[in-house]
């Protein structure tokens, strides 16, 4: 992996970090933050979840104006910090037992500051690693966001393990599920070091000619079109993503069929082959199969095992969530691997990082955010345990239909809208600054 690369997907190991811990720990903060009936505070706990992905949008269009007119590395730069601190405070926030009601608005603010930084982190990091990579290796460069991702998952879901496993359950629902949050701000540190020298891209487009022209304008005009198609495809990859890897473990365990330290090694086991694999589909989408072709078999896949796999966990025990959850895994990795290039590919260079950001969030964040929160709602309101299969069926063929009619540019140069031809190439921070200084 080069400087670029891991300077680029550092701060989605953080984004995930978090977002992972929040899930798997989800039992314990209603328990803490909204005392109530068992299922009227998970909900609770989920919608503020939601609630972190509905400033994703408005991220989006500040960290992405920030990438398209100023530079993808100070969004970078500025973005990793505004993920580390929150992760942090969550750690350190007082529960509803020692402040009241100032517990849970508290914890709606870090979510809410948590969701905008994010939601220029991931798309921004795949268009920088897209656009200084190599044009035949534009999916590799791509999935390293995702593989940043995942590994952020894996770290949470570990972490998670160990506090469920070493401490008791008394334990680690009164203190111990705090530490693995107050050290997402040691690897935030960490991230903030490495984005400090992270390579700008030469031949950069913050050309006078385009400035008067504000990049979200151009994303919901002149590539309105682009941007809906990236929406809808971003919704059903969210809840493809979110409700196999994230809500999971809470499921299972709610339903009594496996407990919950078990569920999250299983969920641990499946995240480290789901990090093995994406990299060998993104280097299938450059080098064999078109990179449209590869995610329409992956949501086709899922569409067609996404009940049976719900059914078979509702079956058994821990034997038979660890055959689902690598199936899932192994479906999952195709769109990780190939869909951040294609999401690149599909805006020009003018627009690249807000058309990315605005779509992306809008379809991860709304759809995809509140997939945890609408599941659990889905069963309190049918009493049918396989609700959430028939949502990520229903979302699957959504994601399907829009990928159909998403043109593929995997094996063309990126565009600009002037005509223009990118070239794939990065400088260092001293190098570009000197270059900088020097105009």
């Amino acid at each position: 992996m080069t400087p670029a690369a891991l300077g680029g997907s550092v701060g989605n190991v953080i984004e995930w970090y978090d977002f992972a811990l929040f899930g798997y720990f989800s039992s314990t903060i209603a328990d803490l933050f909204f005392p109530g009936s068992s299922s009227s505070s998970l909900l609770a706990t989920f919608a503020v979840f939601a609630a972190g992905f509905t400033m994703r949008p408005v991220g989006a269009g500040v960290f992405g104006y920030i990438g398209d007119r100023i530079g993808r590395r100070p969004a970078l730069f500025l973005s990793v910090i505004l993920m580390a601190i929150p992760t942090a405070a969550l750690g350190l926030l007082p529960t509803y037992g020692s402040i009241g009601i100032a517990a849970p608005i508290l914890l709606v603010v870090i979510r809410l500051v948590q969701g905008f930084s994010v939601g220029g982190e991931f798309s921004g990091s795949v268009t920088y690693l897209v656009e200084t990579a190599d044009p035949s290796r534009r999916g590799i460069a791509g999935s390293w966001a995702n593989v940043g991702s995942l590994v952020g998952m894996l770290l949470g879901s570990a972490s998670a393990t160990v506090v469920t496993t070493v401490l008791s359950a008394d334990a680690a629902s009164a203190w111990g599920w705090r530490i693995p949050f107050v050290l997402g701000g040691v690897i935030g540190a960490f991230a903030l070091w490495l984005r400090t020298n992270l390579p700008e891209e030469s031949g950069r487009e913050h050309d006078e000619a385009h400035r008067e022209d504000s990049p979200l304008h151009e994303a919901l005009t002149n590539d309105r079109m682009q941007t809906l198609k990236a929406v809808a495809f971003a919704g059903g990859y969210g809840v493809v993503f979110y409700l196999p890897l994230v809500y999971l473990p809470t499921y299972v365990s709610r339903r009594g069929n496996v407990p919950l330290d078990e569920a999250l090694r299983v969920n641990t086991i499946a995240t480290a082959a789901l990090i093995l694999v994406i990299p060998l589909a993104a280097m299938a989408s450059d080098q064999w199969l078109r990179r449209r072709t590869l995610i329409l078999v992956a949501f086709i896949g899922m569409a067609v095992a996404s009940v049976p796999l719900f059914a078979l966990m509702n079956g058994g025990g821990w034997p038979e969530l660890l055959i689902a959850q690598t199936v899932f895994a192994l479906l999952i990795a195709i769109p990780l691997g190939s869909a951040p290039a294609f999401f690149a590919e599909m805006f020009p260079r003018e627009d690249r990082a807000t058309g990315y950001s605005i779509a992306y969030n809008l379809g991860l964040g709304i759809v995809g955010g509140t997939a945890p929160m609408i599941a659990t709602g889905l069963i309190d309101a049918s009493g049918n345990d396989l609700a959430p299969a028939f949502y990520l069926l229903a979302l699957a063929v959504v994601a399907i239909l829009s990928v159909w009619t998403i043109r593929d540019r995997s094996r063309e140069p990126l565009r600009s809208r002037s005509g223009e031809v990118e070239a794939p190439r990065a400088t260092s921070a001293r190098q570009h600054d000197r270059t900088v200084a020097a105009s």
